[in-house]
């Protein structure tokens, strides 16, 4: 594994352990949810934003310049995260590193799984992961980014 990845994998595992909720609600899907909406539309990014709890989904929005594919994205995102417990984005960097894909022989069909940047898990501490905040749009660096910095200001408030 390169240096490059190592770190890359190492900054992603740190954002995951500090960036943790002390509860998560309806009111909470909202904020984060437009403050999202609100990043995006003042940098004109094609991007469409999701939140969900559980299987429920609490906020979604297709930004001008989405598509329906990008829905099809956060669902393949989101499915990474429930079942690695993990950020998309850290599941396909540490696959990467391995010369390794998310395909049938993990157990897992490409076709309902994407190990790609933009789904981060909403973690509470004593419970786990409790839900997801996706993008999808970007390239994947600038999607799992673009929900990192949401997440770090929607968090120090």
């Amino acid at each position: 594994m390169s240096d490059e990845s190592q770190n890359l994998i190492a900054e992603i595992e740190e954002q995951e352990r500090r960036l943790v909720f002390t509860h998560f609600d309806e009111a909470d899907a909202w904020a984060l949810g437009c403050l999202l909406v609100n990043l995006a539309t003042e940098r004109r990014l094609p991007v469409a934003v999701d939140l969900r709890r559980g299987q429920q989904q609490l906020f979604h929005a297709g930004l001008p310049g989405s598509t329906a594919d990008n829905d099809s994205w956060i669902e393949r995102k989101v499915r990474v995260v429930y079942r690695f417990a993990a950020s998309s984005y850290l599941v396909g960097r540490r696959l990467a590193a391995k010369g390794q894909d998310l395909d049938e022989s993990m157990g897992t069909d490409p076709a309902l799984f994407a190990a790609h940047g933009g789904a981060f898990p909403i973690r509470v501490p004593g419970v786990g992961v409790v839900g997801v905040v996706t993008v999808s749009g970007l390239p994947q660096a600038e999607d799992h980014a673009l929900v990192v910095e949401a997440l770090e200001t929607f968090l120090e408030d």
